[in-house]
């Protein structure tokens, strides 16, 4: 028996949120409140208390919580996951997994709300790998899930997980969209005990008859709010009625609005809560700064700040206007690349990892990089207009300041987005540093580093394409194409070959260099 038994109340309610989903959840950008200073008094930046607005109470567990325990050596876990958490160093758990883990290797169904980077992934991952551990899983039907909104988070949390699922001889899969298909479906068809997936590619492989999840008995949602936010409701709540009757569920999420509060009242019974790092607002090692600029000044100010010594994740609306300033600013000698979602996954998987390498210094990136994206010794954050809303901008925030590391979340603001920035942070519960600045100040090179560009045009090599491999008898007769000369490394831009988007071609912008 699986989950579509619950009750008609439930799936009434499940009803009313797929048509719910889209309100509510995102600040107007009309209105708002009242403007910011020109220049407050400098310094780590004044935190409200209170959390993000439109979140509804954690609720009250019936049943009384497991104590949190202080060291990992403490908890029921099977000695091999001990072991390598030994030889990764970490001895000490995170609140979240301090508090958490206790109750979910119990059973326990666990509420968990924390920003990215507050340790979710190993919170869940333990209890999930300890409690299947020793478990063998039948062709096509794992034994745990685990669900993502994104396919970078779902690499992020599979590569997390990997050396604790070797050590305890459990097998891991991950089905994301923008992969062969055929080779997830093999996958789960050689047996996989724990299943990371992204909703609609997991539901075509279930429609295709590859996956069955009557045998999960242990499932996890990790950030819940953002597959909310798109559109994933209804896909989650017919993944999560096909798994077994009595499944424990786990619910991770930075943020809890309404649509997360149907989740919970649905699959989760009588939860463990724990709250921690609320907003990246409360995070004691992360600063917020709003830079006024001026239209004229705004490029120059972007080249400035992307040439700093060391990496910066600038996040910008359209994959088109990250394309464009990738253009402009390997025109002015800055290292930059895109990532959006109109690359492949394997150029998306090659572009992150020539950030991590330092092959590339400024990655511009839309919100697919606004999760699962964890970059080790990452100290800022550039937001190039302000976010949609402010749960937007805590997890883009969310990519500096992970584990205990400090950094600095920066947003640049023209005079007539002054309002609206004004009122997402007071959603989002922040007071930043607000300061005036234009290229090449002493202001602007304090706050971020920023340094006068080269004006040196540069070339990053273009990610590699995976392209399928041709049978022999559809490439038999085929004349063979002239290779691309094995030397020519010049950057792409999506295809457009420094073309804009109307097909001409586009001469880079060289910005003024301040002296």
């Amino acid at each position: 028996m699986n989950r579509s038994t619950r009750s008609s109340y439930q799936n009434a309610n499940s009803r009313s949120s797929a048509s719910s989903r889209s309100g509510g959840t995102h600040g107007s950008r009309s209105g708002g409140s009242s403007f910011y200073g020109d220049r407050p008094a400098r310094g780590r930046s004044a935190r409200q208390s209170s959390s993000p607005q439109g979140e509804f109470a954690m609720p009250v567990s019936t049943t009384p919580a497991l104590p949190a325990v202080e060291a990992f050596d403490e908890l029921d876990m099977p000695k091999a996951l001990l072991s390598t958490l030994t030889r990764q160093g970490v001895t000490t758990p995170f609140p979240i997994q301090a508090a958490t883990l206790p109750n979910s290797l119990a059973g326990r169904d666990v509420l968990g709300r924390g920003r990215t980077g507050s340790g979710k992934t190993i919170a869940f991952g333990l209890a999930v790998l300890a409690r299947t551990a020793g478990r063998r899983a039948e062709p096509r039907r794992p034994l745990a899930l685990v669900l993502v909104p994104t396919r970078e988070l779902a690499q992020q949390v599979t590569d997390a997980l990997t050396p604790f699922a070797h050590a305890v001889r459990l097998r891991m899969a991950a089905v994301v969209g923008g992969m062969s298909i055929g080779r997830q479906a093999q996958a789960l068809n050689r047996g996989a005990e724990v299943v990371v997936a992204t909703p609609g590619r997991l539901k075509d492989l279930i429609q295709r008859g590859d996956c069955q999840l009557d045998g999960v008995g242990i499932t996890v949602l990790d950030e819940a709010d953002q597959m909310a936010d798109m559109g994933f409701l209804p896909q989650v709540t017919e993944l999560l009625d096909q798994v077994a009757e009595g499944c424990q569920t786990m619910l991770f999420s930075a943020t809890l609005d309404r649509n997360v509060d149907r989740l919970v009242r649905r699959f989760l019974k009588d939860p463990v809560t724990h709250s921690v790092d609320p907003s990246a607002g409360a995070v004691s090692t992360m600063e917020h700064h709003v830079l006024h600029v001026q239209n004229y000044d705004k490029n120059a100010t972007i080249a400035h700040i992307a040439s700093r010594d060391g990496g910066v994740i600038m996040f910008t609306d359209t994959k088109h206007g990250a394309d464009r300033l990738v253009e402009d600013l390997l025109a002015n000698g800055v290292k930059a690349a895109a990532l959006h979602g109109g690359k492949s996954q394997p150029q998306r998987t090659r572009t992150l990892e020539q950030f991590r390498t330092g092959q590339v210094t400024a990655l511009i990136a839309t919100n697919v990089a606004a999760r699962g994206i964890h970059v080790d010794g990452l100290d800022l954050v550039v937001n190039l207009d302000p976010p949609a809303d402010h749960k937007d901008y805590l997890h883009r925030g969310g990519r500096t300041a992970r584990a205990g590391e400090s950094g600095t979340v920066v947003t640049l603001v023209l005079p007539n987005q002054r309002r609206e920035m004004a009122r997402l942070m007071n959603m989002a519960a922040i007071t930043p540093v607000t300061t005036r600045v234009t290229a090449g100040d002493e202001d602007l090179a304090r706050i971020t580093g920023a340094r006068v560009p080269t004006g040196i045009p540069t070339v990053i090599a273009a990610p590699a394409v995976e392209r399928p491999r041709r049978s022999p008898s559809t490439s038999r007769n085929r004349r063979s194409r002239p290779a691309h000369a094995a030397g020519d490394t010049r950057a792409t831009v999506a295809g457009r070959d420094n073309q804009g988007s109307s097909g001409r071609r586009r001469a880079p912008r060289r910005v003024a260099l301040a002296a």
